[in-house]
Parts: structure tokens; C-alpha cells; sequence
């Protein structure tokens, strides 16, 4: 098994800003690394110090305490010009670069590289090319910006980073502008980059969903409480994610990986069979206030044959069809459960 190499490492850092002369902490013994060939989600609510942590890791900050090591070596010892070679830097912030092409775009990625007058070379307009082509833009690089989606622009920002040819790649909400869709698109492809070109790849979201599926590992922020950080599944298994997510009448469903309204008198109801099929129908009891469980013994249960073929299990013994969830939905709510 290949051993995983640091890109960056936070060592008892503290981070925060100046406020008045005096230092307002936001977060602090702050302990996390990030790995290359890895994608790394940050996640927290509004205040916990995502954009914070996300620019003292970049040096656009200085720390309040601690240290940020790159590649082992400190922040603080690298060159304007070395930091770009080894970061490549996406925030939040719209492109507003309407007045040239995506080539143009791309290029100034490679400002580390062609010196004060930024005069592009053969091997720089291959790399630009090859950029574009690894986020499927290549066939735009001759439009304007301002022509493009906003999906279509994220994926040339992370093209103009990638032309900066940098081992860690750091975004900050980069999906918080885009349509579902392209919210999916951007991180399928940032997983593509750092598995196939070995990036160590760390970005702020709040799309919990996504996180989940696609991060190799969460760093979780919380106001008051110590940064946690593992793979999702195991902060999900041992109920960190329920801790820092749930709130008064809002809880996580370690069933689903989603966050649902807690409703009053939740019912129990058995669901079993068609692995698609009992997953939805589970997805529909939360929604009208139930609660999807192991098979009921004297209860109700729900057997999943298929999606046109759904049978209720009254505890009397007696058996209702459903033809499709919403038919399920209605007999759920035509009977007393309680």
C-alpha cells in the first residue's frame, strides 16, 4: 500500500484576525493534515471559521498562534513565488473577467512561470491546453468569459490552477454559486484531479450531501467545540456528524446522511426488501413523520418487491398494496397507526 505524503499540516494553530489591536480567536489547538491524492471537505455552520481556516492556510492571514507547514517547511518561509507553485487558491468570490477569452484566463496561471512581462510560451499554451482539456473546456477556450455559466466559469478557475501545475489545490465554496448539477460535475471532477494527478485537494462547503459522498475525508468546524476531522462514514457511524449538525428540532439520519426536521411522535415502521425501492419509501416515512426501522414484530412493516409493488403489513395480519410511493404515502395516512 502506497504510504499517504503530508501536503499541509496545522500544528497547534490558532486562527482568528485583529480586532481593535486586540485578537479575536475564532478557533484554536487546531491539529489537522491533509494528504495528497486526497479531497478534504471543511464543513461548518455560518461563523464557525471556514473562510478563516481556509486563508490562514493560504498565508492570506496570519495565524494568531501555531503553525501551517507546506510540504514540511513552514508558511512563513515561503516566497511569494514559491507559495504559487506549490498553491493554487479558488475563492469564493464571482468571476468578473468578462473582457477575455478562457485561454487568457487559464494563462494567468501561469504567471509563476513567464516572468514580470507574462509572455507565454509553447510549453505554457500546451500546459494551458492540457488544463482545459482535463475539465472539458477545451473546446471554450477561445469564448469570451463573460459567455460562460457559472458552472463553465468554476471549471476554468480550477483550470487556471491547474495550469499553475501546484501539488495542493485549496477552494473556498467553490460549488456555493452553482445549480445542483453543476455542484455534483465540480466535485466529481475535483475527485478525478486528485486521484489522477495526485493533488492534495482541500475546499469550504455546505453541501453536506456531497461531502459525504465524494470527500475522502471531513474537517468539521463548530463554534465552541473542537475541530474533528476523519473519514465520513466514521464520523457519521460514531455520531460526531449528529453532534455538530443537529440542532432544536432538526437531527441527522445516520440512515439516509441527511438532515431532517424532527417531527413529534415518530412511528416506528419495518422496512424491507428491493434495496432502491426501501431506501426511497425509507426517504418518504421521514418526510410524513415516520420513522424507518427494522422489521416491527406486532407492528407495521413495509416489504419492498419493486417500485410498483409495495405491500403494508398490519399488525391485525392484514396486507394493503401499494402500486408506488405516493399510493404508500396515502395509505399511511389513511390508517391509525397509534
Amino acid at each position: 500500500m502506497k504510504e499517504k505524503t503530508i501536503a499541509v499540516q496545522a500544528k497547534d494553530l490558532s486562527i482568528g484576525y485583529l480586532q481593535s489591536k486586540q485578537r479575536k480567536v475564532v478557533q484554536s489547538n487546531i491539529n489537522l493534515t491533509l494528504h495528497s491524492g486526497e479531497v478534504t471537505c471543511l464543513l461548518g455552520l455560518n461563523g464557525a471559521g471556514k473562510s478563516t481556516l481556509i486563508r490562514t492556510l493560504c498565508g492570506f492571514q496570519p495565524p494568531l498562534g501555531g503553525d501551517v507547514l507546506l510540504r514540511g517547511k513552514p508558511l512563513s518561509k515561503y516566497t511569494q513565488g514559491e507559495f504559487a507553485m506549490e498553491v493554487g487558491v479558488v475563492l469564493t468570490e464571482r468571476t468578473n473577467a468578462g473582457g477575455i477569452t478562457v485561454h487568457e484566463l487559464v494563462g494567468l496561471g501561469r504567471h509563476p512561470f513567464t516572468g514580470f512581462f507574462g509572455t507565454l510560451k509553447e510549453r505554457d499554451n500546451a500546459i494551458i491546453e492540457e488544463s482545459l482539456k482535463a475539465v472539458g473546456m477545451l473546446h471554450k477556450s477561445g469564448n469570451y468569459v463573460s459567455e460562460l455559466s457559472d458552472g463553465e466559469r468554476q471549471k476554468v478557475m480550477i483550470a487556471k490552477v491547474l495550469a499553475q501545475e501546484c501539488p495542493i489545490i485549496v477552494l473556498d465554496e467553490p460549488t456555493a454559486f452553482l445549480d445542483v448539477t453543476s455542484r455534483i460535475e465540480t466535485m466529481v471532477l475535483l475527485r478525478k484531479l486528485a486521484k489522477e494527478q495526485d493533488k492534495a485537494i482541500i475546499l469550504s462547503t455546505h453541501d453536506i450531501d456531497s461531502a459525504i459522498s465524494m470527500a475522502d475525508n471531513l474537517w468539521l468546524l463548530s463554534k465552541g467545540k473542537q475541530v474533528r476531522h476523519g473519514a465520513p462514514e466514521d464520523l457519521i457511524m460514531d455520531g460526531t456528524i449528529g453532534d455538530f449538525f443537529s440542532k432544536e428540532n432538526i437531527a441527522f439520519d445516520k440512515a439516509t446522511g441527511k438532515l431532517n426536521a424532527i417531527r413529534p411522535n415518530i412511528f416506528p415502521i419495518g422496512v424491507l426488501g428491493d434495496f432502491n425501492t426501501s431506501f426511497w419509501v425509507g426517504n418518504a416515512l421521514v418526510r410524513n413523520g415516520f420513522t424507518p426501522s427494522n422489521m416491527q414484530e406486532n407492528g407495521y412493516n413495509i416489504i419492498c418487491k419493486s417500485p410498483a409493488d409495495i405491500e403494508l403489513h398490519l399488525p391485525c395480519g392484514a396486507i394493503k398494496k401499494a402500486t408506488c410511493v405516493a399510493s404508500l404515502c396515502d395509505l399511511l395516512c389513511s390508517i391509525t397507526l397509534l
